[in-house]
């Protein structure tokens, strides 16, 4: 570890000798902490990042991000699979080479944890919420028993026993939460050796004139490099390393948040595009797209940039190598605007009311102009995409939302499978024949990853069956069933 004089040095050098404003002011102990956490910023680097802050910020400003419009254009047909859009026997065969590739331990996934649940009203890792379904499970539960669920359904439909790792990169505020969690919880029944949690890097948070802000007089004001720090993240922790030794060709990107590639439901949904700048592949962010060319239709009435991002994304572990040895210096960086708690030249606490810092961001989808073989893959919004994003109260992207949207899915499995529901007071429920989650009846019917991962083997268990809601069709109640 670098010493006090080492640091002051190149705090010095970078234009940050205020970070030390307060050394004396510190305890023995307090003085040590900060000087571990001095020792592991980058210091060859700080000035270089302060500069690149300061100055993408000042053009964030000025500039106008929606000169890129006349070079957009959407994914070509050719690069576009989805739900609808292909024909089943081609769906099916895709199922059974995923399936086959499980079978063979050469799928992992790889879950962005490193958010905490700021916006949900709680601080703790988002991943350990809990969105009030009947069982009381978390987000993490439900993943863990999916990823359980699908092991055991490539072993029974092709016979080899397998493996799928769970990679979960956190942050500094989520790492030892959610190792707590987990060990607390026996892992859901998964193998601790084939859960890999790490963490990504934590960068300083920076004034607008180029300042490194002091969140204590101790303790500089630090926050997650944006899930783009994936690939930083890789190398650091050597978890390609640890991919290759397992035998993993494919890995499953996605975020924590979400319950459930969709197609946006409006022109001004806000979710990123996915499409062609220049002929690359790229998201454009929805706020990036002028609302005329967001609006744009096609001959059927259908969005002409209607291919919604919801960061689920599969990559091969040699694009990741290739990315980690060759472009993640060139991720382009994102400026955030945010408010920074901060002290101030006398050592005072100050919780700003409007935005006073600066946080440099990479997105996991930056990587996407490099890829050699890029397709889209569009999925059916009330099968794949119910985010929880926000507390509730708020008008979208709630709990109860997110809660709502799942309940319907297993409404709608229970009812294809052949069961009649019926209501607390035994009354016949009639699930429309829209799947629009907002047009079904609330009701409470949750149905386990562990019983079934997508709907499939239901009938089964339910085909002729009169079920009374609320009804959790856990592991127990298919073993009554099947008694009956």
């Amino acid at each position: 570890m670098p010493s006090l004089q080492q640091i002051r040095t190149a705090l010095d050098g970078s234009g940050q000798a205020h970070v030390l404003r307060f050394w004396s002011e510190l305890s023995e102990e307090e003085q040590e902490v900060f000087l571990q956490e001095l020792g592991q910023l980058d210091l060859q680097r700080l000035k270089e990042h302060c500069q690149a802050a300061a100055e993408a910020a000042g053009a964030a400003a000025t500039s106008c991000s929606l000169d890129r419009d006349p070079n957009l254009e959407p994914v070509p047909p050719e690069s576009m699979g989805g739900v609808r859009r292909s024909d089943p026997e081609r769906l099916a065969e895709w199922e059974h080479e995923g399936l086959l590739q499980i079978s063979r331990s050469r799928v992992a996934v790889l879950l962005l944890a490193g958010g905490q649940g700021t916006r949900l009203g709680v601080r703790y890792p988002k991943g350990m919420y809990d969105v009030g379904l009947p069982s009381g499970k978390t987000l993490y539960q439900i993943q863990a028993e999916r990823i359980l669920k699908v092991q055991e359904l490539a072993e029974s439909r092709l016979g080899s026993k397998c493996t799928v790792p769970w990679y979960i990169m956190t942050s500094e505020f989520t790492l030892k939460p959610t190792q707590t969690f987990f060990q607390e919880n026996s892992h859901f029944g998964l193998e601790s050796s084939n859960i890999i949690m790490f963490e990504q890097r934590m960068i300083p948070a920076v004034t607008f004139d180029g300042k490194v802000i002091l969140e204590g007089k101790g303790k500089i004001a630090m926050a997650p490099d944006g899930n783009g720090g994936l690939y930083q993240a890789l190398v650091d922790n050597d978890v390609l390393e640890d991919m290759k030794r397992r035998g993993v060709e494919y890995v499953h990107v996605y975020c924590v948040d979400n319950i459930l590639v969709v197609e946006k439901a409006h022109p001004a949904e806000p979710v990123g595009v996915v499409c062609r700048v220049g002929g690359v592949p790229q998201v454009v962010e929805y706020s990036e797209i002028r609302p005329e060319t967001a609006q744009l239709r096609g001959p059927a009435g259908e969005l002409v940039y209607s291919a919604g991002n919801i960061c689920n994304h599969f990559f091969t572990r040699s694009f990741l190598q290739d990315v980690a040895e060759k472009f993640k210096e060139q991720l382009k960086q994102h400026v955030a605007l945010k408010k920074v708690p901060f002290v101030d030249s006398c050592g005072n606490q100050v919780k700003p009311t409007k935005p006073n810092g600066i946080k440099m961001e990479k997105f996991v989808f930056d990587v996407f102009p490099f890829s050699r073989n890029f397709v889209v893959f569009e999925v059916l919004r009330e099968e794949e995409f119910s985010p929880l994003k926000n507390s509730d109260g708020a008008a979208a992207d709630t709990p109860t939302t997110a809660r709502n949207s799942l309940l319907a899915q297993h409404c709608r499995w229970a009812a294809a499978a052949g069961a009649a529901l019926l209501d607390e007071r035994g009354n016949s429920i009639q699930i429309p024949p829209s799947p629009s989650a907002e047009k079904h009846p609330e009701v409470k019917c949750e149905i386990s990853p562990l019983v079934s991962y997508f709907g499939e083997g239901l009938e089964l268990l339910l085909k002729g069956k009169t079920i009374k809601t609320p009804f959790i069709l856990d592991e127990a109640a298919a073993e009554e069933l099947q008694a009956r």
